[in-house]
């Protein structure tokens, strides 16, 4: 009982200590995912984002408003995308392939690891303030990655997904697609907001974070308490 006497009596200053922390993971999960786009592009040939200093871990280079915004009340968003010019790659639409699906994959590695982590903690550290935020801040770092990862898989431009799905395609049909892709974006925009992806989205993101935590053997009411309660926390 001594966790939620020391929660009543400090929730004021808490509500915003864990917004902070959810906004300070969702900005850990954006980077990630842009960076590794600009790092398996300029792999691949393309010096494009490291011109544009988008190779770096600074957030602040990455960040999207809204897109972060969505990220952290609908748990499904994006950052600023890195610039691609699929010219560089001796394979245009492999090349551009594989830079999509380096966002998304570096997402799940990302999640994994904090569910690894987080059951390392939850089997070894004592049963304190400071460990529930820990966990509560990995935990949440689990549920926004995996979230990040699986919505840009979905095969609408300018998702990631598209631009694998598009892949196949005959190369006229690709860059028709590709010179509306603004125009879609603005359509995808409009359906996340109004939350047309959330239930899709959270039977898969528990799927994910299930068999994570299976691996890992953190347990997954674990993980959905700590998320629970930091949402709690900060709407209260």
């Amino acid at each position: 009982m001594g966790i939620f006497s020391s929660f009543g009596q400090n929730m004021n200053w808490m509500g915003l200590v864990s917004l902070l922390l959810s906004a300070a993971a969702a900005l850990l999960c954006i980077t990630v995912h842009e960076l590794s786009h600009g790092w398996v592009a300029f792999r691949l040939g393309d010096p494009t984002a490291k011109r544009a200093g988008r190779l770096t871990l600074n957030p602040v280079r990455h960040i999207d408003p809204f897109g972060l915004l969505m990220l952290i009340v609908a748990k499904v968003g994006w950052a600023k995308p890195v610039p691609i010019d699929m010219r560089y790659f001796k394979d245009p639409r492999k090349g551009m392939a594989l830079t999509a699906l380096a966002g998304p994959l570096s997402n799940f590695i990302l999640a994994f690891l904090a569910v690894a982590l987080s059951s390392v903690i939850w089997r070894t550290v004592p049963d304190t303030i400071g460990r529930f935020w820990v966990l509560a801040v990995l935990s949440y770092i689990a549920l926004l990655s995996t979230g990040l990862g699986l919505f840009n898989l979905i095969p609408i431009p300018p998702l990631d997904g598209s631009k694998v799905l598009f892949s196949f395609f005959s190369t006229k049909i690709y860059y028709t697609i590709l010179r509306y892709e603004k125009y879609i974006m603005i359509a995808v925009m409009l359906l996340t907001f109004s939350g047309a992806f959330q239930g899709p989205l959270s039977y898969l993101i528990n799927g994910v974070l299930r068999n994570f935590c299976a691996a890992t053997g953190y347990p997954i009411r674990a993980l959905v308490f700590h998320v629970n309660l930091l949402d709690y926390i900060q709407q209260y």
